[in-house]
């Protein structure tokens, strides 16, 4: 079980941070929404960060609790229109 929990942990780590390397804000800057977005895009690498912090102080749990958590924050922005993002692939769910 150990072992996958640390497949899991490196491959949603991996996962978020590819997603934050193609996504893009989409609003126009400075209006509202691209606030909104670089707000959203802040609160992912942090939560990447974060993740990259418990996984080197073997707390694999809370590294991949961080990931998802960051990653939900991006595909949710994608969902709603605050970053383009690619529509292919395995990165978001916005199809």
């Amino acid at each position: 079980m150990a072992a996958d929990l640390e497949e899991k942990t490196n491959r949603y780590g991996e996962l978020l941070a590819a997603a934050l390397e193609e996504a893009t804000i989409a609003p126009p800057e400075g209006t509202p929404m691209a606030n909104a977005a670089a707000d959203c895009y802040e609160m992912a690498a942090s939560y990447l960060d974060d993740g990259n912090h418990f996984q080197e102080h073997d707390d694999l749990v809370n590294a991949l609790a961080s990931f998802s958590y960051g990653h939900a924050w991006l595909d949710a922005g994608a969902r709603v229109g605050l970053f383009d993002v690619p529509r292919e692939g395995h990165l978001f769910t916005v199809d």
